[in-house]
């Protein structure tokens, strides 16, 4: 990343259902807050392409966008400060899509965990071991790395359980360019192990699929009546309450600050009645929630509107993705016949001026990278890191700080034995050379 270019987050929503609590506490007012940071270019996108994966009724995923984009806004996202899009309106996804596909090994996505969980349903069931698996849903880590690498996004907040995507996503990344040239930015996973997962009625984690969750923008009493719903012990008033494992001090933790936090600890081992504790809870989610509402209500009375804003968005997003598709499709040879007089001598002679870094995992579970020439000669070589971003971080150095990187991380490198050091500080000057133009 150049020091002119400033980091680029991106944040996707698959628009399968209506937003409750717990997305809100989980991811929705989270990406606000980080939208809300200086110096940072933001993306959120309504991952509609990726609903048609997993639900086949249209209305479904129509309302489910427009409940989105509106809880989106409602909870204050701004679209003068971000890229806010709906993925479907950017043509140029599917289209990397398929480049990318086109340099993916089909063993790397047969690791995904999506794909391998239905292979173990449909071996538990005694079924073929591809029955309803879609390619759609083998293809879908492709489809989330075109997202990412279509914006040349630098991090990608996810859950652990997702972080396998952006690996994915890099692999893809290094790949193209190490066919094609740098062309692609590697992204990181960005973790955040203070978002909480709220639990829902019944204790269990907050979820449609077990018909728990409590409504985020729908009748004040409604929620209400959810959360008076919500299952607790038999202790009677008067009695000593614990707050630990109790699914009602947790939301509320959700949204409380430290001081009100204490206060409602104390009330639990104070005695206090679960109506009378159900109730403060109520008070203390729509304190937050209930300015919002009003907006997310007229959105939902008005989609024209946030049509307008999703349009809008695409515009700014194709601004910046029409011109990388269009690199892209010249790198890989999808150019005019005219563009491509230069002989192969001449290409050869072009790309051989270049290296490019390959990161890879091995069989042992390491992950390792590479330097490379243009022609596949091995420069210097990683020994095994244990997490991805160790050695992403390794070839970040070597990218910035060419030669002078290499001592340090001697402990981690071999430099080829064929290739004379000289010329592998060539390769790392070149590069960094070209980094800084």
């Amino acid at each position: 990343m150049s020091a002119q270019q400033p980091l680029r987050v991106l944040t996707g929503i698959t628009t399968t259902g209506t937003p409750h609590l717990g997305n809100y506490v989980g991811s929705i007012r989270a990406s606000v807050r980080a939208s809300q940071q200086p110096g940072v270019q933001s993306f959120y996108f309504l991952a509609d392409y990726h609903a048609l994966i997993k639900c086949d009724e249209p209305a479904r995923i129509q309302r489910s966008t427009l409940e989105i984009a509106a809880s989106w806004l409602a909870a204050g996202l701004d679209p003068e400060r971000v890229t806010f899009y709906r993925q479907s309106d950017i043509p140029e996804i599917p289209e990397l899509t398929w480049l990318l596909t086109c340099v993916t090994g089909k063993g790397l996505l047969n690791r995904a965990h999506a794909y391998k969980a239905m292979l173990d349903k449909n071996a538990a069931a005694g079924a073929d071991p591809d029955s309803d698996v879609t390619v759609g849903l083998f293809m879908y880590p492709v489809l989330m790395g075109a997202d990412i690498l279509m914006f040349k996004a630098h991090q990608v907040p996810v859950g652990r359980d997702q972080i396998q995507h952006i690996e994915m996503a890099r692999d893809m990344a290094a790949s193209f360019n190490h066919l094609y040239g740098e062309h692609l930015v590697l992204p990181e996973a960005l973790i955040d192990s203070n978002v909480a997962l709220l639990p829902g009625l019944d204790g269990r984690k907050m979820s449609k699929s077990y018909d728990n969750t409590i409504a985020l923008f729908g009748p004040r009493e409604l929620m209400r009546k959810q959360i008076m719903g919500i299952v607790t012990d038999s202790r009677a008033p008067g009695e000593p309450k614990d707050t630990e494992g109790s699914a009602l001090y947790q939301i509320y933790r959700a949204f409380a600050d430290d001081a009100e936090a204490a206060a409602f600890a104390q009330a639990f081992a104070d005695g206090i009645a679960w109506g009378d504790a159900k109730q403060q809870l109520f008070e203390r989610i729509d304190r937050e929630i209930g300015p919002m509402r009003e907006r997310y209500q007229h959105l939902i009375a008005h989609p024209q509107e946030v049509e307008d804003l999703l349009l809008a968005g695409a515009a700014k997003a194709r601004a910046i993705a029409t011109p990388l598709m269009r690199e892209l499709r010249h790198a890989v040879g999808l150019r005019p016949l005219q563009a491509s007089a230069q002989t192969p001598s001449a290409q050869a002679a072009t790309k051989t001026a270049a290296s490019s870094f390959k990161q890879y995992r091995e069989s042992d579970g390491l992950f390792y990278f590479k330097l490379v020439d243009a022609s596949g000669q091995v420069l210097l070589q990683s020994r095994g890191f244990e997490s991805p971003r160790e050695a992403g971080q390794a070839v970040k150095r070597l990218q910035t700080e060419g030669a002078a990187a290499l001592p340090s991380l001697a402990a981690h490198i071999d430099l080829h034995a064929s290739q004379p050091e000289a010329q592998i500080q060539n390769a790392l000057a070149r590069r960094l050379d070209a980094t800084e133009m």
